[in-house]
C-alpha cells in the first residue's frame, strides 16, 4: 500500500503499533483466563495488564530484538517482558505463535471489513439518491455497445444499487466467516492450554471460537474473505466502465465532475478525461490479483507451515486499503456525476426510431403475420435507416406489406417512449422497497 491510495483509518489497522497492541490484548486476556483457572497467579495477570496497557511498544526495539532472534512473536514477548518485569514469565503459557498471529490477523480483518461495509453503505446512499433523481430520465439501453431499446438512467443506477446491496451482504458474510479465534497450542490439541482460555479470549476480542484448528486457523476462511473483496472490486469496475463509456466524446451522456482549476491534459487544454473511474478500474484489477494467492494459501503442509505468512503480510493490507480507497472514490464519482438528459434524448433519437423495431414486430405478429415474415418486413425497412436513408416510421408507412396489416395510427402507437417506462416503478419497488 502507498499513501496515494490509502486512507488513514484503514491503513492504521495494519500499522505495527496496532498489531502489537492487539498481540498484547490477546496475551493479557489469555493470562486473565489462566488466572481464573488457577494456572497463573491473579496478581501476575493484573500486573501484565497494568504494565502492558501503560506501555508504549517501541517498534524499533522489537525490530532490533527480531534481528537477533529471527522470530517476530518472541521479539515482541521479549520487549513486553522489559515492561512487565518478572511476571512476564506467565505470558504466553502453553500458547504457540500462531495463536497470537492468527487471532490478531482475524481481528484486523474484521475491523477492515467493518470499514468496507461502511464504505459500501456510503456508495449505496449515493446510488439511491441519484437513481431516484433520474428515475424517469430516458436514455438508450445498449447491448454489445449498440443501441438496443430505451431504458432510464435511474434504472442503470438501480442495477448498480442492487449489485452493491449484494456486495454488502457478501462482506457481512465474509466478516463472519473470518471472525474466529484459535488459542489451541502447538498443533491445536489444547495439550498445554485449556480450551476455556480460547473461549475467554474469543469473547474478549469479539470473535467466535474456531471449532477445530491445527496450529493455525484454516485458510479456506481467508480465501473466501479475499475472494469476496475480488467480487466487490469487479462490481466497482463494471460501474466505473459504464461511466467511462458514457463520458466518451461521441456519447457524453454523463461525465465525472470537473472541478475549477482542474487540468485534463498536460498538452491539450480542452481535455476532460474520466481519470477517477479509470483509476478505480486499475485498483479493481489489483484487488482481484490478491485472490489467487489467498486461494493458494489453503493448501498448507500437515498441521502448519508458514508459506502463507509472507503472502498475507502483503495482500491483507494492500487489498483492504486499496478497496477502501476505491470504494470511497466511486461513491464520490456517483455523488457528483454530471448527467446530461438532453444528450441522452438526442442519442435515443439518433437512429430515427429504430429502437422501436421490436414493438412493430410484435404488432405485426398480433395481426396474424408469422414471426419470420414480420421480422423480414421490419428489418428491410430498418436497414436503410441504419445507413442514414430516411426515418423508420415513414418507411414503414410506405411499405405496402406493412400497410396491409397496420394503419398509420397503429404504426405510430408503437413509437411511444412511455411504453418502455411503464414498469419502472415496479422495478424500483423491487430494488428499493416502498419509499
Amino acid at each position: 500500500m502507498i499513501p496515494r491510495y490509502s486512507r488513514p483509518e484503514m491503513a492504521a489497522i495494519w500499522s505495527p503499533e496496532t498489531r502489537y497492541r492487539i498481540w498484547f490484548e490477546i496475551e493479557a486476556h489469555a493470562a486473565d483466563a489462566m488466572a481464573d483457572l488457577g494456572i497463573v497467579p491473579k496478581a501476575a495477570a493484573k500486573k501484565i495488564w497494568a504494565k502492558g496497557k501503560a506501555a508504549k511498544f517501541d517498534t524499533a526495539r522489537i525490530d532490533e530484538i527480531e534481528r537477533e532472534v529471527k522470530h517476530d512473536v518472541i521479539a515482541f514477548l521479549t520487549h513486553l517482558a522489559e515492561h512487565v518485569g518478572p511476571e512476564a514469565r506467565f505470558v504466553h503459557s502453553g500458547m504457540t505463535s500462531s495463536d497470537v498471529l492468527d487471532t490478531c490477523f482475524n481481528v484486523q480483518l474484521t475491523r477492515a471489513a467493518d470499514i468496507l461495509i461502511a464504505d459500501v453503505d456510503k456508495l449505496l446512499a449515493a446510488l439511491k439518491r441519484r437513481a431516484f433523481e433520474h428515475k424517469l430520465t430516458p436514455t438508450i439501453g445498449r447491448s454489445h455497445g449498440i443501441h438496443a431499446e430505451p431504458t432510464t438512467f435511474g434504472l442503470k443506477l438501480a442495477v448498480a444499487y442492487a449489485e452493491f446491496s449484494r456486495a454488502r451482504e457478501r462482506l457481512v458474510n465474509a466478516r463472519k466467516e473470518v471472525a474466529t479465534c484459535a488459542i489451541s497450542g502447538a498443533v491445536g490439541t489444547f495439550a498445554q492450554v485449556d480450551p476455556r482460555v480460547e473461549a475467554h479470549v474469543a469473547k474478549a476480542m469479539g470473535l467466535a471460537v474456531e471449532p477445530v484448528s491445527t496450529q493455525i486457523i484454516p485458510r479456506d476462511r481467508h480465501a473466501m474473505f479475499f475472494a469476496t473483496l475480488g467480487v466487490v472490486a469487479s462490481s466497482m469496475e463494471r460501474l466505473a466502465t459504464e461511466f467511462r463509456h458514457l463520458q466518451r466524446t461521441e456519447v457524453l451522456e454523463a461525465e465525472e465532475f470537473f472541478s475549477e482549476g482542474q487540468k485534463g491534459s498536460s498538452s491539450m487544454p480542452h481535455k476532460r478525461n474520466p481519470v477517477l473511474t479509470e483509476n478505480i478500474t486499475g485498483l479493481a484489477r489489483l484487488v482481484r490479483g490478491y485472490v489467487t494467492p489467498a486461494l493458494e494459501n489453503v493448501a498448507l503442509w500437515h498441521e502448519r507451515d508458514i508459506s502463507h505468512s509472507s503472502v498475507e503480510r502483503m495482500i491483507a493490507p494492500d487489498a483492504t486499503v486499496t478497496l477502501d480507497f476505491a470504494l470511497n472514490r466511486l461513491a464520490g464519482v456517483v455523488d457528483k456525476l454530471v448527467v446530461y438528459p438532453d444528450t441522452m434524448r438526442k442519442n435515443l433519437d439518433r437512429l430515427g426510431g429504430l429502437v422501436h423495431s421490436q414493438r412493430v414486430l410484435i404488432a405485426l405478429t398480433q395481426k396474424g403475420v408469422s414471426r419470420e415474415d414480420a421480422y423480414r418486413m421490419v428489418q428491410r425497412n430498418a436497414m436503410p435507416v441504419w445507413q442514414g436513408k430516411g426515418d423508420f416510421m415513414s418507411l414503414l408507412k410506405a411499405d405496402p406489406d406493412v400497410r396491409k396489416v397496420l394503419k398509420d395510427k397503429e404504426i405510430e402507437a408503437n413509437f411511444d417512449l412511455k411504453h418502455h417506462l411503464k414498469h419502472v416503478d415496479t422495478i424500483f419497488k423491487r430494488v428499493f422497497g416502498k419509499k
